[in-house]
């Protein structure tokens, strides 16, 4: 196979492929000037969807947690015979 390097090894054709150096590339750009707007967007876009749900289940928690609590406490009026 002599001088090929690996992804050199076979030939295809009809298939183009476009490379860009890496010294050519931007890989930060934009980050700052959109990536973080658009991670608050993509976010808050996303808040109803999760957070209507999450927050039902936290309130069903809660009661629950209440009720129990409630209710493994003991009655008084149950013991008054043993005194």
């Amino acid at each position: 196979m002599g001088a090929k390097h690996f992804g050199e090894l076979a030939k295809l054709r009809g298939i183009i492929q476009f490379r860009l150096s890496p010294h050519e590339q931007r890989a930060f750009a934009g980050a700052l000037s959109q990536g973080i707007p658009n991670t608050f967007r993509r976010i808050w876009s996303e808040m109803f969807f999760v957070g209507v749900p999450l927050g039902l289940c936290y309130l069903v928690y809660d009661q629950t947690e209440k009720e129990h609590t409630r209710l493994m406490r003991k009655n008084p009026a149950d013991f008054e015979h043993e005194k």
